[in-house]
């Protein structure tokens, strides 16, 4: 396979990927009954705005309600209100967003229904502090944690023990109406309660985790925020709580589907693929180095697989930032497997974020080749002092290897293939 067949399907597998977990694909078939009272939706996530549209495409009866999803994700509604706010930092304009949405959901009767659609991204997007804790306080500790390595569920802890929304609160504002909460995923295994800090689900985790997992990263705190974990008062609703006995959640995108979906394009392609995992975590580094002693055992043994293959896996990544580069978790995964590989030839590569955005750049991620060392050279960059510096975007820029989507709306977290030829 030339070198443009392979990047050809390399890009066809991911856009199928994204397909695969749209709003449009995924929302219509999992929508509740309309109530005999009102429908507010509410919402918040890099899909929000996708999936709210879906929702007035195929409700029946009236609604109305307000999304909040990341700056330039939003879409034209015609009775769901939608507001752009700031990721992976949170800003005033998610503070407001969120201070509406409550307000916008108290006063409802038994015969209405609260329709919550969250996505990955809500964490930021959906951000109220607790009392006595600042937005500037909270934005803080959010780019202490982005920066320590901590893994998406330790972030979701913290945030749900300093704030007045996350964690079930949400869902306590909505009482008595019912609420019926449909997620996309992005985290690893799936847990409903985790992605985008939980909002409307009951909270099995605690403030001294939350407290222990700042100490663990070493991350300074106020005395005040300090004194609001140790002594219980960031509590969340626990599992078993009453409140929540009459309230559904359900799953209705994940890793895995657009996996498969993935998986799809390169067997009618006549490569065979094999899913590895949906949820793989760890340093992005680390885990592209265990990925390139596979690629390299299947080139030269033909282990644990036989060429042609591909190889895909999905789930979310970290990077411990030490540079001062511009980065992203999947340019980070990427450089380090270009480095380990140095130009093994027949094995091609891509690393995307399904929403389109790595981390905080203006692209979804990046291919790499067998000549990306070898065009690198020519360039005068080194990979392994741009990946020590976190500079996997400028790498690949100057390469003309970064893939730019734009905003996806949808997210189920990164995507990877590896084709071995």
């Amino acid at each position: 396979m030339h070198l443009s067949n392979a990047r050809a399907l390399l890009l066809d597998m991911y856009a199928a990927a994204v397909a695969a977990v749209s709003a449009d694909k995924c929302v219509p078939a999992c929508l509740p009954p309309a109530p005999p009272g009102r429908t507010v939706v509410i919402g918040a996530g890099k899909a929000a705005a996708s999936m709210a549209r879906a929702v007035e495409a195929h409700w029946q009866g009236p609604l109305s309600g307000l999304v909040v999803t990341r700056y330039g994700h939003g879409l034209d509604c015609r009775h769901i209100e939608v507001v752009e706010a700031a990721h992976p930092v949170p800003d005033e304009a998610g503070r407001r967003a969120a201070a509406r949405m409550l307000e916008l959901v108290r006063g409802l009767g038994e015969d209405d229904l609260v329709l919550c659609l969250i996505s990955g991204g809500g964490s930021a997007l959906l951000a109220l502090p607790a009392d006595g804790i600042t937005l500037e306080q909270k934005q803080a500790v959010n780019k202490a944690l982005l920066k320590s390595g901590a893994n998406i569920a330790e972030m979701n802890c913290v945030r749900k023990h300093l704030s007045a929304i996350k964690g079930g609160r949400l869902a306590l504002a909505c009482a008595p109406a019912r609420v019926a909460t449909l997620m996309i995923s992005d985290v690893p295994g799936d847990d409903p309660g985790v992605i985008a800090s939980g909002p409307t689900l009951p909270d099995p985790s605690t403030c001294a985790e939350a407290l222990a997992i700042l100490r663990k990263y070493r991350i300074d705190i106020p005395p005040h925020i300090e004194r609001h974990l140790a002594t219980g008062a960031g509590e969340t609703p626990k599992p078993g709580d009453r409140r929540f006995a009459s309230h559904t959640h359900r799953v209705i995108a994940t890793a895995q589907q657009a996996l498969e979906a993935a998986a799809a394009v390169a067997r009618a392609a006549g490569i065979a693929p094999y899913i590895l995992s949906d949820g793989i975590e760890g340093e992005a580094r680390d885990v592209a180095m265990v990925h390139a002693a596979l690629a390299r055992q299947v080139a030269l043994r033909g282990q644990p697989f036989a060429r042609p293959c591909v190889l895909i896996s999905g789930g979310e990544t970290t990077v411990t930032v030490r540079g001062g580069g511009r980065g992203g978790r999947n340019a980070e995964f990427l450089l380090s497997l270009a480095a380990t590989l140095d130009g093994h030839p027949g094995i091609h590569a891509i690393a995307c974020d399904t929403d389109g955005i790595d981390g905080s750049e203006d692209n979804a991620g990046a291919l790499c080749q067998p000549d990306t060392p070898a065009r690198a050279e020519q360039l005068g960059m080194r990979m392994r002092a741009m990946l020590d510096d976190n500079d996997g975007y400028s790498f690949f820029s100057a390469l003309g290897d970064l893939v730019v989507t734009g905003p996806t709306r949808t997210n189920v977290n990164d995507f990877r293939a590896i084709l071995i030829l």
